[in-house]
């Protein structure tokens, strides 16, 4: 039988505490995995390779049994914290308040990694509260399972570099139970019905012939083959680019999947990725001929032809662009950037030049009131459309000013993009402006990153002057980017966390778009707060023995956090927003 499906049997008629001894887990794979721990800082195991190994015991609120071995899994943790990764592991994605709370409690600060979905307790079999789990983060094999009185002789053989000699021991705990696996496991996942409708809305947009994934997910067939890839960046929260905090904010665009949907997906591997039914979904969705998101643009920005060598480092290149064929002012409602080759431009930086300025570009400033937003080209950039009602004035005469950074690829290739541009009806002026601004570290204020540092913070602030809804968020930074939070002060002295960019990745630096607009009041401070991870655990860190300054190459660093709102009243032309 099926190791996972004895597992789910078994569960199903555990008592609310038990006593076992298991053969199922002991040295077998379980696979890698990433979770958010209790105050929302993600944790990925293979980060954690240059440990001994990883310790977890398992946490549910209100165990006695978890509770009684506390303090010796403290002792253990106090005696090996130098070699060894210590967590908690909460199986049964309880609430992370209630999770805080009873750390605070029982006043230890070790990571509680919390299982929304269950899926990384389901890989690991746990079966009881109090159950101790060791893994090796670089063959993901658990060395060890069972109680906490065991724990310590397990340890001194890993440490002495020698195997646990007694790997299974039996438990004594509350049972863990797996709702969904129970119920998923004792039928057929439906394909048709069910996994194939979850991959056409969050991965196929990507995932399809001429899109920015490295493959199409267009048949049954395609998932099927792709279905130990796809257990494997879910475990990891890899993909959808799992970079934002489900608990805190609304966004439209936080691709994030849902716990039912993880759950499915999950089941339906371990299932065996079968089809049903004669007709196939994913084989069956159309997609637009072009690649305009809101039809034909009125007008088209054609950016000059650059010709990119096959290595090398290049400079920041500085275009101005005409808009040609803007013959009067127009009011914008929409833009959208395609890259002509996107494998080697990283990203864009624009401003709008007006009729009669000097030149100078404002690439990071909030402009004139009515200028209209241009999208820029980003990792990951989704099409620009204004709020409703809102709109930016494109004065006839204007001209963008354009600052392109490419990287190489080992090939030459020539990048001819283009800038769609989408008008408000002739005649029609929208009442609202949007505006923002970038709590963002130049030089001199920069202090440069220390070399070998897996968490060095920087904070940045900016005040918002009058009442203003409050629209989206967008961070920047390099290759040692980390995470990026923000979060409201309020002139009251209340604050609030706005939203926590958990696993922040330079190949994906959205901009979260608030589903409903938040209401601040004048002179409410928004606070960027970020980390870098300059050490060896960052497999995409350039130098970790640098001391790193800013920089616009990605090798250096930058620090943005830019925040973009809509003033409840009208904004005055000649008013600044303040940056401290």
């Amino acid at each position: 039988m099926n190791k996972r499906l004895l597992t789910a049997s078994l569960s199903a008629l555990a008592a609310l505490s038990f006593s076992f001894s298991t053969s199922l887990m002991a040295n077998e794979r379980v696979g890698d995995f990433a979770l958010l721990d209790h105050e929302g800082l993600f944790h990925h195991m293979a980060w954690y390779d240059n440990r001994k190994a990883i310790v977890l015991m398992v946490q549910t609120n209100g165990s006695n049994t978890a509770e009684q071995a506390l303090p010796e899994f403290l002792a253990q943790h106090k005696a090996h914290a130098d070699d060894f990764q210590f967590f908690m592991l909460n199986p049964l994605g309880e609430s992370r308040a209630s999770v805080a709370a009873v750390a605070t409690a029982q006043g230890h600060d070790i990571p509680v990694l919390i299982d929304d979905a269950q899926i990384i307790a389901e890989a690991l079999n746990v079966r009881a509260a109090g159950e101790v789990l060791v893994l090796d983060p670089r063959s993901f094999q658990l060395s060890y399972r069972g109680p906490v009185s065991g724990l310590g002789k397990a340890l001194q053989e890993l440490d002495a570099g020698n195997t646990v000699s007694m790997p299974e021991l039996a438990v004594t705990g509350e049972a863990i139970s797996y709702p969904a696996r129970d119920t998923n496991m004792a039928r057929t996942v439906s394909y048709s019905e069910e996994v194939a409708p979850i991959l056409a809305k969050n991965c196929a947009t990507c995932h399809r012939e001429g899109g920015i994934a490295p493959f199409a997910m267009d048949s049954h067939a395609m998932a099927q083959g792709w279905s130990p890839m796809i257990r494997e960046v879910l475990m990891t929260k890899r993909m959808p680019p799992g970079q934002i905090d489900p608990h805190v904010g609304d966004f439209t665009n936080d691709y994030v999947l849902s716990i039912e949907d993880q759950q499915t997906l999950l089941h339906w591997i371990a299932q065996g990725s079968q089809k049903d039914g004669d007709a196939d979904p994913l084989a069956m969705l159309e997609w637009p001929e072009t690649e305009w998101a809101f039809g034909e643009p009125d007008l088209i920005v054609n950016v000059p032809p650059q010709s990119i060598p096959a290595t090398g480092v290049l400079d920041y290149i500085n275009v101005v662009v005409p808009f040609d064929g803007l013959t009067e002012d127009r009011w914008v409602r929409a833009s959208q950037y395609i890259a002509g080759d996107r494998t080697v431009l990283h990203h864009t930086l624009n401003s709008i030049l007006p009729p009669g300025s000097d030149g100078r570009r404002r690439f990071l400033g909030s402009g004139d009131a009515d200028e209209p937003s241009i999208t820029a080209y980003i990792p990951g950039a989704e099409p620009y459309h204004e709020p409703e009602n809102t709109g930016g004035l494109l004065r006839a005469g204007s001209q963008l000013a354009l600052q392109l950074h490419y990287t190489t690829t080992g090939r030459e290739t020539v990048d001819a993009s283009r800038i769609g541009i989408w008008f408000y009806p002739e005649g029609e002026v929208p009442e609202k402006r949007m505006s923002g601004q970038c709590a963002c570290i130049f030089t001199p204020t920069w202090t440069n990153i220390p070399p070998n540092d897996p968490d060095f913070e920087m904070a940045q602030t900016i005040t918002v002057p009058r009442d203003a809804y409050l629209h989206s968020f967008l961070p920047h930074m390099h290759f040692r980017g980390k995470r990026m939070r923000f979060e409201a002060q309020y002139p009251d002295g209340s604050s609030e966390e706005l939203i926590n960019i958990a696993n922040y990745n330079y190949n994906w630096q959205l901009s979260y778009k608030l589903r409903e607009p938040k209401l601040v009041p004048a002179g409410t401070k928004i606070v960027a707060t970020g980390a870098f991870d300059n050490s060896s655990q960052n497999k995409a860190n350039p130098d970790p023995d640098r001391s790193v300054p800013w920089g616009q190459q990605s090798w250096d660093e930058m620090f943005f956090g830019a925040v973009s709102w809509q003033y409840v009243e009208p904004e005055p032309a000649t008013e600044q927003v303040a940056v401290q």
